[in-house]
């Protein structure tokens, strides 16, 4: 895809997602992998996006592609 490694620290897996924290709001957006690395956000595997957990009180939202499944007539 962008070959881009997860953000996580001993992590060599290829990332697939983009996190975004937005303080004022205490919202954490994780999203499709970003066309470019842009400072402050955290490109992070698949495994760590599905784990991914934000602080007490803040929101999480979770922006998933969707996937062509094609006619199904």
């Amino acid at each position: 895809m962008f070959d881009r490694p997860c953000s996580k620290v001993g992590c060599s897996r290829d990332a697939v997602s983009t996190l975004t924290y937005d303080y004022g709001d205490s919202m954490a957006v994780l999203g499709p992998l970003s066309l470019a690395r842009e400072p402050h956000t955290y490109d992070l595997c698949a495994i760590h996006a599905e784990r991914m957990s934000a602080p007490q009180g803040w929101q999480v939202v979770r922006h998933q592609m969707l996937r062509d499944v094609g006619s199904s007539a």
